[in-house]
């Protein structure tokens, strides 16, 4: 090949790679290294319209969960006239759904179990000395479910009172609860002859002819004297001719004395400093009494205090108590003991109670008031205490008490207000 051609073939690929080289981009310049680099400029923020303020949005408050709802179980114990106590107890869910539930009855101190109709059986009531007969059931749907217990006890002669309850299956929550005081038969007498009646006895009508002969002879004798006091008068001063009594002389004036004002006004400011004295210091005293803080509480001012026992509905001024329940957590220093309590309003008015009133004395004398926060608890989350009851109203609760010590407490004192006597139930 001659050297010109080889020269231009050379020339010609030359400037072929210099296109190549002009289409390829630019590779960018290295970033210099981290310390090195400057900070940008600062810039001034460009300035934005202004806008109305909205006030901060208010949080909306966190409220309790409502209570869950009770299904519509209800009990009855009915006493049968029977030798031995025995009772009749009758379960209703007259609801559309079946409930389980469990039923106890408490029976009274020195009282034992000799029958009971089939799944109940006897137990020791939690933390206290008296005995329980328990039934697991599942109520069907608009049904009554009758149980039975008969009892003996050492005097056959004496009232037998014992309530029965259903609970929510694992015992907490009760749903209703009733109870049932058994007497013994009293055999029928022979009848007897109906008693004269007073007024138709011989002594009795021969007396009161006695009376009214005297009574008679009686104003015979007083109106013939005053007739014949007018002729007498007429002949001892007219003389014989005349039966007309002469004109009485005038008599003077006789004037009426009247106390003096100055002794008036003292008398009057003495036996009102008298009335005022006496109120304020009846009213001290009563109040003194009524101290809240005094055990037993026992001066009040509306109503007189009731003693009674576990089972038996006790009036006070304005509610009426049951305590159908009590029982305790078992072997702990410092442990709560739960009172299963009906309450009545008898008044027709709302009423209001407090958590405070209500209390539980102890053995050693000492008394403890309410748990609210505990029985708060028990009641679901509701608040007992927070609204009044409205009249005519009735309801079953638990009301918590935490004690100190092993011994359960003696007495339960509730009331309604502090000027109430309140009543006492004797706890076994």
């Amino acid at each position: 090949m001659p050297a010109s051609t080889r020269h231009h073939r050379a020339l010609a690929v030359f400037v072929h790679c210099l296109g190549i080289l002009a289409t390829v981009p630019a590779l960018p310049t290295a970033a210099p290294p981290a310390a090195a680099a400057q900070p940008p400029p600062a810039v001034a923020p460009t300035p934005e319209p202004a806008m109305p303020s909205v006030p901060p949005a208010v949080p909306t408050p966190t409220r309790a969960a409502p209570p869950v709802a009770k299904p519509p179980v209800t009990v009855a114990v009915t006493p049968e006239s029977t030798p031995a106590p025995r009772y009749r107890i009758q379960v209703r869910n007259s609801g559309g759904t079946p409930v389980d539930t469990t039923v106890r009855q408490e029976l009274p101190a020195g009282a034992s179990a000799t029958a009971i109709t089939a799944g109940g059986r006897a137990t020791r009531t939690a933390g206290q000395s008296a005995t329980e007969v328990t039934w697991q059931l599942k109520l069907p749907a608009r049904s009554t479910t009758t149980l039975g217990t008969t009892l003996t006890t050492a005097a056959p002669d004496r009232p037998l009172t014992a309530p029965a309850c259903a609970f929510a299956r694992d015992g907490s929550r009760p749903y209703d609860c009733a109870t049932g005081t058994w007497k013994a038969a009293v055999p029928a007498a022979a009848p007897e002859r109906p008693e004269t009646p007073p007024w138709q006895r011989t002594p009795v009508l021969l007396a009161g002819l006695g009376v009214v002969l005297v009574l008679a002879l009686g104003g015979a004798w007083i109106w013939r004297r005053r007739r014949r006091r007018p002729v007498a008068a007429a002949l001892s001063d007219g003389g014989p001719g005349t039966v007309y009594p002469r004109p009485a002389a005038p008599r003077p004036e006789q004037i009426r004395r009247r106390p003096s004002v100055w002794l008036i006004v003292p008398v009057a400011a003495v036996v009102l400093a008298g009335t005022v004295g006496t109120a304020a210091w009846t009213a001290t005293r009563q109040v003194a009494e009524i101290d809240t803080d005094s055990q037993p509480t026992s001066g009040a001012w509306f109503g007189q205090g009731v003693n009674g026992a576990v089972g038996e509905p006790l009036r006070e001024s304005a509610f009426e108590f049951t305590v159908y329940r009590v029982a305790c957590e078992p072997g702990r220093a410092a442990r709560q003991c739960e009172a299963t309590v009906g309450v009545r309003n008898l008044t027709p008015e709302q009423q209001s109670w407090h958590g405070r009133l209500q209390r539980a004395y102890l053995p050693d004398g000492n008394f403890v008031s309410t748990d609210e926060q505990a029985t708060r608890t028990a009641n679901q989350g509701r608040d007992v205490f927070a609204q009044p009851m409205a009249a005519g109203s009735r309801t079953v609760l638990p009301l918590v008490f935490t004690v100190d010590g092993k011994a359960p407490p003696e007495q339960l004192e509730l009331r309604s207000g502090v000027f109430s006597a309140g009543v006492r139930v004797d706890v076994p």
